[in-house]
């Protein structure tokens, strides 16, 4: 497709439209109301409703990916369905002309990741993967603050996100918290789904987005739900700039907050709340700085690339040292289970289900980041010993 000739209002197919496709769904509409997209149609296994569907007209819909793209004429296509359909889904679209924006993780493995973006790019279709903290345009931000000397000479990327999931998460889908399912690879972990962002902006603000970027992982991953993945992990990246980043997560914080990276500097230190596009400035002579940013949503940055030739923020190769990290995860041995007496029990909220909190779990989360350490060379008498991938 000849992308030169897009005109809005471009037309939508949304692949997912529940769970989290629900956010993609008030995302188009708002899009919709602005005059950029169109909801065409939407591939689901059981139609939207009307209310559903309210202020978005009448799309199509079917359960038929490939049938709806010729049927709609879709000139993009959003794809959040379950992880180890993305990649299929992805070079359907592609075959037919059809541009992506792909949700995170873009794929289980790293064979795969490179199935589709080598698909992609020979079919000439444009493909957006929807880590939505690269539109923030807090990263130009500290990234000129960086270059300025503002920190001194960065000497790492920590990263942290306690997050709480309740036990009714892991029941949301078949695939929910599976490393695998009917023996294809799905690594629904808390690193490669859920906290995948923390991530992939350590490695975006460490200057290391690209495979050919990471020279090393080291992974330690547990559980202490009843689940094959991990829910409470740490990875650190070697990279080929010799600054390593360091992420470390949980889903059984005891006082869940916002994630955060943490850039360190000689001479101070650069903190990004990348869900609130909130940054804090530290560093030495100097009071504290705080500042807040506005974000370019991946979706309108796609259709703004395809119609007036803006630059792409999240292409395929952005995300590949990502997905070294997804393959090193995938690789290392099934996370380990966390002792009984490393984790309880508490009450759901508001009468929901309970959750499981590994007691002391927040400080360890905040120290990682801080000291660019693993959960064991952090002293947890759980941790178990790094699993090291090249």
């Amino acid at each position: 497709m000849n992308t030169s000739h897009l005109t809005t209002p471009v037309p939508v197919v949304l692949a997912g439209a529940r769970g989290h496709g629900h956010w993609h769904l008030a995302n188009i509409r708002r899009l919709q109301d602005k005059g950029l997209v169109r909801l065409a149609g939407v591939c689901e296994l059981t139609p939207l409703t009307d209310e559903e569907l309210d202020g978005l007209g009448t799309p199509e819909q079917s359960a038929d990916f490939g049938a709806l793209l010729d049927s709609t004429g879709a000139a993009v296509a959003v794809i959040c369905t379950p992880i180890p359909t993305h990649t299929d889904l992805a070079l359907i679209a592609a075959a037919k002309g059809v541009h992506l924006l792909l949700e995170k993780p873009p794929a289980p493995s790293y064979a795969e990741f490179r199935r589709m973006a080598d698909g992609v790019a020979a079919a000439g279709v444009v493909c957006q993967i929807g880590f939505q903290s690269l539109g923030s345009h807090a990263l130009p931000a500290i990234r000129e603050l960086i270059a300025k000397g503002a920190i001194g000479t960065v000497t790492g990327i920590g990263g942290a996100g306690a997050w709480a999931r309740d036990e009714a998460y892991y029941r949301r889908a078949p695939w929910a918290g599976k490393r695998r399912l009917n023996g294809v690879d799905v690594i629904d972990g808390a690193l490669t789904n859920p906290l995948a962002h923390a991530v992939a902006t350590g490695l975006a603000l460490g200057g290391s987005t690209r495979a050919e970027d990471v020279t090393g992982i080291e992974t330690e991953l547990l559980h202490a739900n009843d689940i094959e993945s991990d829910d409470t992990s740490c990875v650190r990246v070697s990279t080929a700039n010799s600054i390593p980043v360091t992420v470390a997560v949980t889903l059984c914080a005891e006082h869940p907050g916002d994630p955060y990276v943490l850039v360190h500097g000689t001479s101070g230190r650069i903190t990004l709340w990348y869900k609130q596009d909130r940054v804090l400035l530290q560093r030495s002579g100097h009071g504290p700085e705080e500042y807040e940013y506005d974000s370019t949503d991946l979706l309108e940055n796609l259709v703004d690339h395809l119609t007036e030739g803006a630059e792409l923020l999240v292409e395929p190769d952005v995300t590949g040292a990502f997905m070294r990290v997804v393959e090193a995860i995938r690789q290392a041995p099934d996370p380990a289970q966390l002792p009984a007496d490393a984790w309880e029990f508490v009450p759901g909220e508001d009468g929901g289900p309970r959750r499981r909190v590994v007691p002391g779990i927040d400080g360890l989360v905040a120290a990682a980041a801080d000291t660019l350490s693993l959960y064991s060379e952090l002293g947890a008498s759980w941790a178990v010993p790094k699993e090291v991938s090249t």
